[in-house]
């Protein structure tokens, strides 16, 4: 039963709960003659900000894939979306019309489909695994942004579920794509640095002002019990969720409930790096020790600033700390930095900067991430950043967060068993549901 026009909150999260558990509904052949133009056909789930100017203009020029269906609890949003759609593929027709994007509010409609052979997931990082899941289990391929978890449980789930539905993921990152983190790694890898001993990440600063949750009335455009979604029950306030008929920078980043702000957000960027130059992107550290700070009150609560420290099984010790987007490689023969926010790498010795990327004996694919996830739907082969990886370099990112929780404890992390020694607090704050509103996996 809805009420006015809002699916039950209560029944909506037991219908997802019985999707998540549905026998999986095989999709379209990826080349089949029902296939519009051949192509593999794309469902976009969530289409606020990241969606619209980043992943929905690189599904449109593809020209392997089309996009035929959008969906989002925002309906503004949501015809906004399919205005692009459909005046993209006009401009192609001679007629100059186009009329093909299906509109969906619920993604488990979507997903229902069976001519769609993927999916793009944009949606708040609260639901990327719910619907990551239900995606797998109905045979869609999946290209989920990134962080693609709230905790590291939900990261094996999510990561064992992909693998046993034998389904295509790639997690949506472009930071493998940047040309001077691709090369620095290869320089790592290669051993032009001599043997690698310790790696420094930064992220940028959060920088939220203190805000104060106002209670406001829903806006008709949305559909607010569905936003929420497997989070806490909570009212509703603009700073919450995202702005109205706006793209700027939405409030649910700043909203533990929802995102983990920063450690996490563009951690999984950076420390992702970290992780491919370590040849480590399939297992993790053994130790952590970080420390924090989060704001004194108000709705944006995520971490204002923090510093972690880790060491792996090899040795290497990472420092990982809210400064500038950045990755540091340092080795006993050299050094070799590379900066997002410029652009640039810098190296020492400066030769290593002439050194031609896939000389060397571990040579590193380069190519857009997009391009990575259409071209491994077409082969069934595994991507850059699959399930598993980004799982793995999400974790990362939650083993700092975890020990902040903690009052800056040291933690013992067993990365093949994936538990904390000796420490059942810790154990828990792994756990979803001993973070946020219980979700049933």
């Amino acid at each position: 039963m809805q009420r006015n026009g809002v699916l039950n909150r209560r029944r909506f999260l037991g219908r997802t709960a019985a999707a998540l558990a549905a026998p999986a509904v095989l999709p379209s052949s990826v080349f089949g003659a029902d296939a519009p133009s051949n192509r593999i056909t794309i469902g976009m789930i969530g289409v606020g900000r990241q969606a619209l100017f980043a992943n929905l203009p690189a599904f449109l020029h593809s020209e392997d894939t089309q996009v035929v269906a959008a969906c989002d609890v925002d309906k503004w949003r949501l015809d906004k979306a399919v205005q692009e759609v459909e005046k993209f593929y006009a401009a192609k027709k001679a007629s100059g019309a186009y009329k093909g994007c299906a509109v969906y509010k619920d993604f488990r409609e979507l997903l229902a489909r069976n001519d769609i052979d993927a999916v793009m997931i944009s949606t708040p990082d609260h639901w990327h695994v719910p619907m990551a899941i239900a995606a797998a289990k109905a045979g869609k391929d999946i290209a989920l942004e990134k962080p693609i978890t709230l905790s590291i449980d939900e990261g094996r789930l999510l990561s064992d579920t992909v693998r046993r539905y034998g389904r295509v993921f790639r997690t949506d990152s472009e930071a493998r794509c940047q040309w001077f983190f691709h090369k620095a790694c290869e320089l790592v890898r290669n051993g032009k640095i001599g043997k690698l001993h310790t790696m420094r990440v930064g992220v940028p600063r959060e920088g939220a002002p203190v805000i104060e949750a106002t209670v406001m009335p829903v806006p008709e455009e949305l559909d607010y019990d569905t936003w929420l979604g497997p989070a806490p029950q909570a009212p509703y306030t603009l700073d919450r969720v995202h702005p109205r008929q706006g793209y700027d920078r939405p409030g649910w980043m700043r909203v533990r409930d929802y995102c983990d702000g920063m450690i996490c957000n563009w951690g999984t960027h950076l420390v992702d790096i970290a992780q491919w130059g370590n040849n480590t992107d399939r297992t993790g550290p053994v130790e952590v020790e970080a420390r924090g700070t989060y704001p004194p009150r108000g709705l944006w609560d995520v971490l204002s600033d923090f510093q972690a420290s880790y060491r792996y099984a090899n040795g290497v010790q990472m420092f990982y700390a809210m400064s500038h987007p950045y990755v540091r490689f340092e080795g006993d023969e050299g050094w070799v930095e590379a900066d997002w926010s410029k652009s640039t790498l810098a190296a020492q010795p400066e030769s290593l900067l002439k050194e031609k990327t896939g000389a060397g004996r571990v040579q590193l694919l380069l190519k857009s991430e997009k391009k990575d996830f259409i071209d491994c739907v077409k082969t069934r082969g595994q991507t850059l950043a699959d399930a598993e990886v980004g799982h793995r370099t999400t974790t990362v990112c939650h083993l700092a967060h975890i020990s902040i929780k903690l009052g800056g404890q040291k933690l013992k992390w067993d990365p093949d068993k994936e538990v904390f020694a000796d420490n059942e607090a810790a154990n828990r704050l792994a756990k979803r549901s001993a973070l946020r509103a219980p979700w049933t996996m």
